[in-house]
């Protein structure tokens, strides 16, 4: 039996607004489901990060990195927390350097899904299968 893939929607995230808000959690959730990770983890930990606020990439990146660990600890992503603290810092960075902080910035720059899910791979922890969450949601 195939489980219900969890959208935006379930998450209560109004991509379809195309604020950059919804946008970021959006994909700080297709981030975070698309690890070797349960999906009830994943959600967990997601909610661990809209409960302390980090809901853009500048938020992320004022966090330490043990502050992280912690976070990802809370909502039981555990295997892989130290590793996945040091991606979320290496993306949060990335996309301030190279999009102003913002994904909607990037998403602005793709001519279509193809040309997305490419920039989107440019991130650091970002591989075929983040993006291919990430672009379920999005319109181009």
């Amino acid at each position: 039996m195939m489980r219900k893939k969890i959208s935006a929607k379930d998450l209560n995230i109004k991509v379809d607004s195309g604020k950059e808000q919804a946008l970021f959690k959006w994909f700080l959730a297709s981030y975070l489901f698309g690890h070797r990770i349960s999906q009830q983890i994943a959600v967990r930990t997601w909610q661990v990060f809209m409960d302390n606020g980090l809901t853009s990439a500048q938020k992320i990146a004022g966090q330490s990195w043990q502050h992280l660990v912690d976070l990802l600890g809370e909502g039981h992503y555990k295997r892989y927390d130290e590793s996945t603290a040091r991606n979320l810092l290496e993306m949060a960075t990335f996309l301030q350097i190279r999009y102003q902080g913002k994904i909607s910035h990037l998403i602005q720059t793709a001519d279509n899904k193809n040309a997305l899910s490419a920039k989107l791979q440019e991130i650091k922890g970002v591989g075929p299968k983040v993006s291919e969450i990430f672009l379920r949601e999005i319109r181009l």
